[in-house]
């Protein structure tokens, strides 16, 4: 009998992934997505998995919605991906980000607790939770402090201890991924990844003519989307909930992500890149860079892509989308 997942946020970049490993790991794979009224966007990313997966719409804040899928569908495995993801927009929105983040996660382990206490969860925890603090070896691991400095951050503080207080106070299989930035052709084209390098293939292409960024001394250790929801597949199926660092262990300033990207494109960035106050944040997180050797010792885990075949990979699929209004993922 094949195995149910419910996927939260699955027409983001990483359920949009996690959706076509688990199908190919023969899972029967839901999904909820809230509505918006530009719905032809809506769901870009799965379009390729039409007939395959089911998806309806649904909302964290609706805890009656959530209640009505998880009773019907009876998932085996849960992965709350939804948030507001944006670290630099919550700022703007921070009681959005906290509401649609932390209130949401609640209302989702109080829907297992009191109707599917055998459904395991995994928690989309995130290296923002870290913030400022840094062990002596310049690692960040699971015993790390927590000192976020945004209300993204801080909101995915909130949901790491829910998770761990769910699993002791109700023995719920509930587990937390900790996972640093990982990107893909698939990420926002409003994260810096995307930005930088679709900006970079219009300007190759004389379609724009300058890329405005903010910090670009911020230091971060840059995964792929595809390598980080495998691991987020092998905590589900581990032989007990526990909570795992995900990431390469490697970190490059957004100047250097910059100088590669242009340097791929033979462009003098120098020429056309700018800093605008815009972009700043009101406390920056300034490095980041994660100790994954338990889930690599543990688990078995390790990344197939390195930052180079990742960046490459992206300049690829915005070469060929660089000018057209709907994205062919």
């Amino acid at each position: 009998m094949k195995k149910k997942a419910f996927i939260t946020g699955i027409a983001g970049q990483d359920g949009s992934y996690l959706a076509e490993h688990l199908l190919e790991n023969d899972y029967e794979v839901y999904g909820i997505i809230r509505r918006n009224s530009i719905t032809e966007h809506q769901r870009l990313r799965l379009n390729h998995l039409d007939n395959k997966i089911t998806i309806e719409y649904g909302d964290l804040l609706d805890i009656s919605s959530l209640e009505n899928k998880i009773i019907k569908i009876k998932p085996d495995e849960i992965y709350n991906l939804a948030a507001q993801s944006h670290v630099r927009v919550s700022f703007d929105i921070p009681h959005f980000t906290v509401m649609n983040n932390a209130i949401g996660a609640l209302n989702l382990f109080e829907t297992v607790k009191n109707h599917s206490k055998n459904s395991k969860i995994y928690q989309a925890s995130s290296s923002e939770m870290f913030g400022r603090c840094v062990d002596e070896d310049g690692f960040q691991r699971e015993q790390t402090r927590f000192e976020p400095t945004s209300p993204y951050g801080c909101s995915k503080v909130f949901c790491f201890n829910l998770t761990k207080h769910y699993r002791i106070a109700y023995n719920l299989f509930a587990v937390n991924g900790i996972l640093f930035n990982h990107e893909s052709p698939r990420r926002g084209s409003n994260f810096v990844t995307s930005k930088v390098v679709k900006t970079a293939v219009r300007i190759k292409n004389k379609l724009d003519d300058k890329l405005i960024l903010g910090n670009l001394d911020s230091s971060r250790d840059w995964g792929h989307s595809k390598d980080y929801v495998k691991a987020m597949n092998l905590m589900m199926n581990h032989s007990k909930p526990d909570d795992f660092v995900v990431a390469t262990g490697e970190t490059r300033t957004v100047k250097e992500l910059c100088e590669y990207v242009f340097k791929k494109l033979d462009l003098n960035m120098d020429k056309y890149i700018s800093q605008s106050e815009k972009f700043m944040r009101p406390e920056e997180l300034r490095f980041l860079c994660g100790d994954s050797s338990k889930i690599k010792k543990e688990l078995g885990w390790k990344p197939e892509y390195s930052f180079e075949s990742m960046i490459d990979e992206m300049i690829e699929f915005w070469g060929k989308n660089h000018d057209k209004n709907v994205i062919e993922y």
